[in-house]
């Protein structure tokens, strides 16, 4: 007959042993760790970013508008609670958000919306310091076309307007009539791509400076110059804090018809000392420096880190990547490069005194002169310092622009045909 005491040690290690049985049969419901949203005037974008992946299904309904999304397997938690404060009025696409039980195991988010979208929803794996992810693009039925809205911004300029670099020609002494003017240039446009944005923080500094602010700030400060500037205008990629794919970067500067395109950027390094302000351009034959290469392979990680629906193959990929030889464009690219570096060297300190190249997807439009401007290494804390002042920004702003005149005095804008669109 047994003893007490076996008795005993058998029915704990059932016990254990049937626990151990239920635990590896339960799956623990997911929680919601963060919502973020994006609102712009191209798409706004909802990030839910949640401890393990989950399944979902998502559909739209008519009459009112709403995109409805169901989590399986997540709990409703106070981060789901607070979803409607997350929505702005001036959401160009959201009206309201809302979360709640649905039935037992699945949460539904049900979005109202101000107009008919076309939704984008897909997953991120972990990537850098965000956990799981899913997104959710919304963007408009008519999708944002980026040559009309600059053409309702601008007009042409008038019959009077000078040539670039040229003075209005002056009445001659004792005549009523002035004399001709000089031949009529045509507009100029230029692209300017604030780098990172979003979901794509870019670059932080020791004192907690974001790259994506300090680009978009130093960009806006270039538009407005170049606004004023006769015969030029110029174009954001993004005027706002969201996340631009690089690809789709290059394609609103081809949709323009660009004369070029300049992305900015605020450089970093492991090491805080680095400093100074760089330019690059495209490579046909690989980096010209292991710097340049890890800088490269760094900016182009940005899709990783902002986002990007892998599963909608791209129109316009294959045109923007259409011909990677493009020697001429290179070339032109490294004269534009050279004028800037010039200017940016009267302001600041140069990290290289010469135009470096490498393989940077943002700078791959086969037909426009690109460059990428690394205004300073926000990694050092003095430079930092100077990328958050107003008046710094405004010189790095005036020293580019410099840098564009000077090339365009060397090299005039070939005449263009009437302005086509990319369908």
């Amino acid at each position: 007959m047994p003893r007490r005491r076996d008795v005993l040690k058998f029915a704990a290690a059932s016990l254990t042993l049937l626990v151990s049985r239920v635990g590896a049969g339960a799956t623990a419901a997911s929680s919601i760790l963060a919502v973020r949203v994006w609102p712009a005037r191209d798409y706004t974008r909802v990030t839910l970013e949640h401890d393990q992946a989950i399944r979902y299904s998502h559909l739209l309904v008519k009459d009112p508008e709403r995109l409805v999304l169901d989590l399986e397997g997540v709990e409703f938690n106070s981060v789901l609670q607070m979803l409607p404060s997350k929505i702005i009025e001036a959401d160009p696409y959201i009206r309201l958000i809302r979360a709640g039980r649905n039935k037992p195991g699945v949460v539904r988010l049900v979005i109202e919306l101000k107009g008919e979208v076309k939704p984008q929803v897909f997953a991120l794996k972990p990537v850098g310091e965000y956990g799981h992810r899913l997104v959710l693009d919304l963007y408009p039925a008519e999708p944002v076309d980026p040559l009309m809205a600059l053409l309702e911004k601008s007009a042409e300029p008038p019959l009077t307007e000078p040539r670039l670099g040229q003075r209005p020609a002056q009445p001659a002494p004792g005549n009523e009539k002035p004399e001709p003017g000089p031949e009529i240039a045509r507009l100029i446009t230029i692209v300017l791509d604030p780098g990172h944005g979003g979901e794509d923080p870019g670059a932080v500094g020791r004192g907690g400076s974001y790259e994506k602010h300090v680009t978009l700030s130093v960009a806006r400060r270039l538009k407005q110059k170049i606004d004023a500037t006769p015969n030029m205008r110029s174009v954001l990629t993004r005027d706002g804090d969201y996340f631009i794919p690089l690809n789709q970067r290059v394609q609103k500067a081809r949709r323009v018809q660009a004369d070029l395109f300049l992305s900015v950027h605020a450089d970093a390094f492991i090491k805080s000392t680095a400093r100074g302000s760089s330019v690059f351009v495209l490579s046909e034959n690989g980096a010209s420096s292991s710097a340049a290469r890890w800088l490269a392979n760094k900016e182009n990680s940005a899709d990783l880190v902002g986002g990007v629906n892998i599963g909608v193959k791209d129109p316009y990929l294959a045109r923007t990547l259409l011909d990677l030889s493009q020697t001429a464009t290179i070339n032109d690219s490294l004269k534009l490069g050279r004028d800037v570096l010039g200017e940016l060297g009267r302001i600041n300190t140069l990290h290289k005194a010469h135009v470096e190249q490498a393989g940077f997807a943002v700078l791959k439009a086969p037909d426009i002169p690109s460059i990428l401007i690394e205004t300073a290494f926000i990694s050092n804390p003095e430079e930092e310092a100077r990328l958050n002042d107003e008046a710094y920004q405004d010189r790095m702003a005036e020293a580019i622009l410099k840098g564009i005149r000077r090339y365009f005095a060397k090299n005039p804008p070939l005449a263009k045909s009437k302005l086509a669109r990319l369908d």
